[in-house]
């Protein structure tokens, strides 16, 4: 249940329903849904907040400790992210590029690191995203989401554009709309007296996850898998409930749209369903471009085999960048993985993934 103008996909902080509720309220309160693409830009929420004290990050990368005193005189763009959103990564190309090529003209860039789940706590795995993703710009980490509560903030991605006088002058919540938060940035570049600010628009082509969504929104939501938060799941035997013991699971014979169903033995977890033994599976009917999934090795350092199969054959053309054509893929640390890139998105499919090796971890499915 998200606003009709909001993304379908956007992750939004658990209670998922109690973000909603208060993003909706904002909008109703004051007018400002958003427009094309189901974006947010509007005016900082108390008129002009200064720039929250930043000392509530637990670490921070790429640069040492930012101070937000310390900031004033530069421009500044403050992006909450987690490395498993898609809608954050798909934001990523355009946030490196503003990064580098408006740093010269007094731009500081802070991505703040927000988890969502457990092991995006944990910094050598925030390190490791960095490192993946090509982040050079500063980032704050912030496993206690005390920043998160600092700004106010309800969804990943976010935007916050904070003038040369340290104020929130705009923000932008949700992916999409670069063109327009580009031209804030060179906005308040010109207001803080800097001259020669380029004129003309980035436009980055990301890869893999990194790329832009398809044309049209996807029919499937976005759908978390651990008993904590699961919907839409169904199954001729087992139950979704958190606890210690292995179930053994059988298949629904038949799935409806945005329906999913277990094969083989699991255990549940409130964020994650772990797998002990190889030969576990989960199927997924679904109507989108591309299927993405956060997986995980339940013990770091391993190597985990899986298949994937669209419609019970390889995906073929329609693989994803971490399978072949085959299906066949590895996981090999925790993150969002892609496993389904078509060339479109018109007609509904069945997803079929096999765990080859025990100790796979599956935490949510997402869709673009």
């Amino acid at each position: 249940m998200k606003p009709t103008s909001v993304s379908s996909t956007r992750r939004w902080l658990a209670p998922r329903t109690a973000a909603v509720l208060l993003a909706t309220w904002f909008a109703l309160m004051t007018g400002r849904w958003g427009m094309a693409g189901g974006d947010w830009l509007s005016a900082a929420p108390s008129g002009q907040q200064p720039l929250p004290a930043l000392d509530g990050a637990t670490a921070w990368l790429n640069s040492p400790p930012l101070d937000a005193q310390a900031l004033r005189g530069k421009v500044v763009l403050v992006d909450f992210w987690t490395y498993s959103c898609i809608n954050c990564l798909r934001t990523l190309p355009y946030v490196r590029a503003w990064a580098e090529k408006y740093g010269s003209s007094g731009l500081v860039v802070i991505g703040a690191h927000t988890p969502e789940f457990d092991f995006e706590r944990a910094l050598p795995n925030v390190q490791r995203a960095v490192k993946e993703l090509g982040i050079a710009y500063p980032v704050a980490v912030d496993s206690q989401q005390a920043l998160w509560r600092a700004f106010g903030n309800r969804a990943w991605p976010a935007f916050y554009f904070v003038d040369a006088n340290g104020k929130i002058r705009h923000r932008q919540l949700g992916e999409g709309r670069y063109d327009q938060a580009e031209r804030m940035i060179q906005q308040l570049l010109r207001e803080a007296g800097r001259r020669n600010v380029p004129e003309d628009l980035v436009a980055p082509q990301g890869e893999g996850t990194q790329a832009a969504a398809g044309p049209q929104a996807p029919a499937s939501d976005e759908t978390y898998l651990g008993g904590a938060r699961a919907e839409g799941f169904v199954a001729t035997l087992g139950q979704l409930r958190a606890g210690g013991r292995t179930q053994r699971f059988s298949p629904a014979p038949r799935l409806n749209l945005n329906q999913w169903t277990l094969a083989g033995n699991w255990r549940v977890g409130e964020e994650q369903l772990d797998a002990p033994q190889a030969g576990a599976r989960i199927t997924y009917r679904f109507k989108a471009r591309d299927l993405h999934l956060v997986l995980g090795p339940g013990q770091p350092g391993r190597s985990l085999r899986f298949k994937v199969r669209i419609d019970g054959q390889p995906p073929g053309a329609d693989h994803g960048s971490d399978t072949d054509a085959e299906g066949n893929g590895r996981i090999e640390a925790q993150r969002l993985y892609q496993l389904v890139r078509q060339s479109s998105d018109g007609r509904e499919r069945v997803f079929d993934i096999e765990f080859l090796d025990e100790g796979a971890q599956a935490f949510a499915f997402t869709f673009g």
